[in-house]
């Protein structure tokens, strides 16, 4: 049974940075898509960053330059790094697991951004 589990949410002011950190427990192989959504009050889930299939990565335009994703296969974990922070990054942040049989996502951990 896969599990992700974050960590590294918090409170953090405009412009200062934090990481968070997604530890995969149980087994998976092949094709796998990892990285991480959030979700803000009253909006969708959106896409803020993943490594695709095939090992490249996406950013939504709204963290790009200023959000890094990286992943360590052999400690199966994938983080996010988080500088220049703005308020509108406040929202739940989820790690996301994608592979070809099943979908797996963490419970979120929550990052606050005050002005």
């Amino acid at each position: 049974q896969v599990q992700l589990v974050e960590s590294g949410g918090g409170l953090a002011q405009a412009g200062g940075s934090l990481r968070l950190s997604c530890a995969v427990s149980g087994s998976f192989s092949g094709l796998n898509i990892m990285g991480w959504y959030r979700q803000a009050p009253g909006k969708e889930r959106e896409l803020v960053a993943r490594f695709t299939s095939i090992r490249t990565t996406n950013y939504a335009d709204s963290v790009k330059g200023r959000f890094t994703i990286s992943r360590d296969d052999a400690k199966k974990t994938v983080s996010l790094q988080m500088n220049s922070l703005k308020p509108e990054d406040t929202a739940l942040y989820y790690c996301h697991l994608w592979t070809t049989v099943a979908e797996y996502w963490g419970q979120g951990t929550q990052v606050t951004v005050s002005s």
